[in-house]
């Protein structure tokens, strides 16, 4: 939680956070700011310290909206500094960044780097920046940053504002479900009112306006794959591709707030019509495994402890995983699940990327979602919920919504 952020801080010895990027679908930004229409910006938060945002002139209501403390960054007039940089606009942006750090009386000690702004543009800055303060140390942190081991525990505002993107979601699959299912099949295949073949394009396009009509966003699209797509994990579906009755379709979908807020993250397996017996058997073992790992859950446990739990049970059902052959492309091929909050993929991580501090701590919210895959026998199966971890240490999924692997279908 941001409660926690300057503990954190403390304990990896940052003096400093440096966040800089827009504040729309830039989690680290939008995670002090709220989101906004700020287009660029640069947060700078001292250890035991509030944070205090720059702001371009045009945006200083924008700027004021978030509550933070607020400095104009024309107050670093950029044709003075490009006057001492000769005109080179680079070293005046360094310059910049340079004379803020110091009115904030950041001169020595280590600061981490986050946001999002051009690689390479971010390197000549902080590469220039670093000769002209060689006292400080920046640091690039990944996916262990101390900004994401805050993000790792929501507090309550978080955790309702997750609670209605679930709903919002779970009712945009249900629209999705009831589509489907409106339609008659001719020669095992969804047809249209018009008697064309309904196809993964039509029903994506769906998906996107009935999300639209909700509010929120699907930046990073929606998983909606069939047949052998359904048995690549990351596949999300060809357009032209048809709806078949009898074949798996695997629906993962994580859309966020406006802006780039919250996610929220779930998958159903359906067949439409009737499920062959090989898939019926695949679907029963992936349901068998979420449903024992989420009986085991326990607050305070370490997050891979299940991702173990899950690759024993696939292969004492005979399945390959990625714990005996890490290079598998059939079988289980994947995680079991991941932390969710203003990045679809964040900690707790149950991986090969968890740290000793990725806990099912109370204020977690993580997702839980096995999975197995046979591209070649033209089929795949996951399902996921996303829970949390309540204050009680008790665990709740977000929203409930039935896991039946069949959808009946007219004719």
């Amino acid at each position: 939680m941001k409660s926690e952020l300057d503990a954190i801080m403390h304990s990896r010895s940052l003096v400093a956070l440096l966040v800089t990027g827009p504040a729309q679908h830039n989690p680290s930004m939008y995670y002090f700011t709220g989101g906004g229409h700020l287009t660029r910006a640069e947060l700078i938060k001292k250890r035991n310290e509030a944070p205090v945002l720059f702001y371009q002139p045009m945006e200083r209501e924008e700027a004021a909206k978030t509550g933070l403390a607020v400095r104009n960054l024309a107050d670093y007039n950029l044709n003075d500094l490009l006057k001492e940089a000769g005109g080179d606009y680079l070293q005046a942006s360094i310059l910049r960044y340079h004379h803020i750090l110091c009115d904030l009386g950041i001169t020595s000690g280590r600061v981490a780097i986050t946001g999002m702004t051009d690689a390479g543009a971010a390197y000549s800055l902080f590469t220039g920046l670093q000769k002209l303060l060689p006292d400080l140390t920046f640091i690039g942190e990944t996916d262990n940053s101390a900004i994401l081991q805050a993000m790792a525990t929501k507090d309550n505002d978080e955790i309702e504002r997750i609670r209605r993107m679930a709903q919002v979601t779970t009712r945009v699959v249900g629209k999705t479900a009831e589509y489907l299912t409106s339609h008659t099949a001719e020669d095992g295949v969804l047809v249209k009112r018009d008697g064309q073949p309904l196809t993964i394009g039509d029903v994506k396009s769906r998906i996107n306006l009935w999300l639209a009509e909700q509010g929120v966003e699907n930046p990073e699209g929606t998983i909606f794959a069939i047949a052998d797509e359904a048995g690549v994990p990351h596949s999300s579906g060809s357009p032209e591709r048809l709806i078949r009755l009898g074949q798996t379709i695997v629906y993962d979908i994580f859309p966020c707030e406006a802006g780039g807020g919250y996610y929220y993250d779930f998958t159903r397996t359906w067949c439409l019509g009737y499920a062959p017996d090989e898939v019926m058997a695949l679907y029963e073992t992936v349901l068998d495994v979420y449903q024992q790992i989420t009986s085991e859950l326990k607050a305070g446990t370490h997050c891979p402890v299940y991702q173990k739990r899950a690759c024993d049970m696939f292969e004492a059902k005979g399945h390959a995983t990625i714990q005996t052959d890490p290079a598998t492309q059939e079988g289980y091929v994947h995680g079991l699940g991941h932390g969710v909050g203003l990045h679809v993929h964040e900690r707790p991580w149950f991986g090969k990327n968890a740290s000793e501090e990725d806990i099912l701590a109370p204020g977690s919210v993580f997702t839980i979602e096995p999975g197995l895959y046979y591209p070649e026998r033209g089929m795949g199966v996951r399902l996921e919920n996303t829970l949390w971890v309540r204050p009680d240490g008790q665990m709740e999924v977000f929203a409930d919504y039935p896991m039946d692997l069949v959808l009946p279908v007219k004719g």
